[in-house]
């Protein structure tokens, strides 16, 4: 995500010394009220990185369109499949799917972190808008999900930001020999980075960065300039990145 645990949780608060009683009833309310917003949300993807510590570098409620540049996220849906602790939850972790590279968002970022949820009163999308992003994201949830947190920050429509995200992936061209997987495959993070530059006519190591979790790939980030017309230099998403090693790529499904 973004320069860190992009989506992590927030940091923990101290509680009042209430009565135990009171504080076991407030607890099992909290717990039921964020496991009904979580099945609500559909969050998808962004439920993998949420176990992760929030970064210092989230700016929430900046002003809408004050940023530098986008960092398009790729999901190795495989990997968050294998990753996930409940994958049965979630229609892309089915068998069949057969899904590769899926779009987990497209960031505002700033050269040093990154808005999100900039209005908490921004024009919600409307069907029609939604409709738009078939075969971007792996379900709904997660596009509705990725406005309300970093599309209010891109100081568009929800039409027009669902129109951007469109345009940043198209603009990407996946490697032939990640297209069509027989088997699991194993790849260290420089040679994936540089397997996306062949493909990529423009692009450089030091415009994307590769994310892994326990040796196995969850995401290819690439950063845009700010009008999407063409690739950018991020220092500090690229120091971010996986390292040295190899990471596995599991097959789809």
């Amino acid at each position: 995500m973004p320069f860190g645990a992009h989506t992590g949780t927030n940091a923990a608060c101290r509680l009042p010394p209430f009565a135990t009683g009171a504080l076991s009833a407030r607890a099992g309310i909290t717990r039921r009220l964020g496991l009904s917003i979580a099945a609500y949300a559909g969050l998808s993807l962004a439920m993998l990185a949420a176990a992760s510590a929030q970064d210092a570098g989230e700016r929430r409620g900046a002003p809408p369109g004050q940023f530098d540049f986008y960092v398009l996220a790729l999901s190795w849906s495989p990997g968050f499949c294998e990753l996930n602790q409940s994958p049965g939850r979630y229609d892309q972790c089915r068998s069949g799917s057969n899904l590769g590279f899926v779009v987990h968002g497209l960031w505002p970022q700033y050269t040093q972190g990154f808005p999100t949820t900039c209005s908490a009163t921004a024009t919600q999308p409307t069907r029609a808008a939604i409709a738009t992003t078939a075969g971007l994201y792996p379900d709904e949830g997660l596009a509705r999900y990725q406005w309300r947190k970093h599309g209010t920050c891109s100081g568009l429509s929800p039409t027009d930001y669902f129109a951007a995200v469109r345009r940043a992936r198209d603009a990407v061209v996946v490697p032939p020999a990640l297209t069509s997987m027989q088997s699991d495959a194993t790849w260290t993070p420089l040679d994936l980075e540089r397997a996306f530059v062949a493909a990529n006519p423009g692009l450089r190591t030091d415009m994307m960065s590769v994310a892994c979790r326990k040796g196995t790939l969850s995401e290819v980030r690439i950063c845009f300039t700010k009008d999407l017309r063409g690739f950018q230099t991020c220092p500090q998403l690229d120091r971010r990145g996986c390292r040295g090693g190899s990471i596995t790529l599991p097959q789809p499904q």
